[in-house]
């Protein structure tokens, strides 16, 4: 395998490469990016330093493409052969696995809410961006019962973002950059001229696509002002094949814009599910000239031209898997969404529209 594909885990400062198999899972919609490898012990001596929970470093090519911990060890004998299996996830298991502290607050903004949630539980790298993060919430309550995640994915979807940790273990609380040009082309054309992929899927869903979201919120009385209970927005897909209505009850929706915001999201979100395209590339990076050898990550723009599926469009990457190992070679899946209708509040701030049928008024 080239040096550039290579993929090195290294566990304690013992780094190793020579693998029967592996994974490695990047996604934007799932919480703890996980990884997988396997490897032989023909002297059948496991490391000391393999243990459950140890700090891990991934990386393909001498990037660094996660760090984490080892979730399970395990050893597998039979007739002939001895091989050790590691399964681990990136540093969002810990938020993931473990309650969130249970506090009530007033008047805290995102940065004081996610600081509260992640740094009990040993997160100290965080970066906050995009969006409007200083807005302030009138009431924040996390109950007995919620993960570390749970509050930390309430709390930025309030704010029209998402979380995910970066390949260097920083949690990042923002939005995609739709500004940003495309990294590469995906080309599949049926005379075969100039194509760059192995394969492509394109599925159409209408199961989760509304043709409107309204959304119902409420505020609690304060000693300034009284409560309301009759906060509401609707979100219309303009596009929507049929009727299809949905009501959602939000009692964190506290204010009209931020009623406004989840009825856009909610909408959104069954748009994206609506279309999803997967295509698989050789290697785990770029090849043409615009890529300039970059690795494949989540979060890139990507222009897809497929005579097949008479598409000529770009897309936005929500998740990567590379694989490989001995017997076969670096591959990577990509998960391709519609542009600009992830996290739409984001976007639209990007000062450019999501090029979609999405319209929102509020309803009083």
């Amino acid at each position: 395998m080239p040096s550039e594909q290579r993929v090195s885990v290294t566990i304690a400062g013992r780094g190793h490469t020579d693998w029967l198999t592996y994974e490695i899972e990047s996604d934007l919609m799932t919480p703890a990016d996980g990884w997988h490898v396997t490897l032989g012990l023909p002297d059948g001596k496991l490391p000391r330093e393999v243990t459950p929970w140890a700090r891990v470093h991934v990386a393909v090519g001498g990037q660094t493409v996660l760090q984490g911990r080892v979730d399970s060890v395990e050893q597998r004998v039979s007739k002939g052969e001895h091989t050790l299996a590691l399964t681990g996830r990136d540093d969002a298991a810990v938020l993931v696995d473990c309650s969130a502290p249970l506090f009530v607050a007033r008047e805290v903004t995102l940065t004081d809410i996610v600081s509260t949630i992640v740094r009990p539980l040993g997160i100290a790298k965080v970066r906050i961006g995009g969006g409007s993060f200083s807005d302030r919430r009138e009431k924040i309550t996390v109950e007995p019962g919620m993960t570390a995640w749970d509050a930390l994915q309430r709390a930025a979807e309030a704010n029209g973002m998402w979380p995910w940790f970066s390949p260097d273990g920083t949690l990042i609380v923002s939005g995609p950059d739709y500004a940003a040009p495309p990294v590469a082309d995906l080309i599949l054309r049926r005379d075969g001229k100039g194509n760059n992929v192995t394969g492509m899927s394109v599925r159409r869903d209408m199961a989760e696509r509304y043709s409107t979201v309204t959304v119902l919120g409420q505020t609690h009385g304060t000693e300034g002002a009284d409560g309301q209970h009759n906060l509401r927005a609707q979100a219309t897909d303009t596009g929507a094949a049929a009727y299809r209505p949905r009501i959602v009850v939000e009692p964190e929706c506290d204010t009209q814009p931020l009623a406004a915001r989840r009825a856009r999201k909610l909408l959104a979100d069954g748009m994206c599910a609506g279309l999803t395209i997967t295509a698989t590339v050789r290697g785990h990076r770029i090849a043409d000239s615009a890529g300039k050898g970059l690795l494949w990550q989540p979060g890139q723009r990507v222009r897809v031209c497929s005579e097949p599926h008479h598409i000529d469009d770009v897309f936005f990457c929500t998740a990567r898997t590379f694989t490989g190992g001995k017997e076969r070679g670096s591959v990577t899946e990509l998960t391709l969404k519609p542009d600009g209708l992830w996290l739409p509040d984001t976007g639209l701030r990007n000062g450019r529209t999501t090029g979609q049928a999405l319209q929102v008024v509020d309803i009083w």
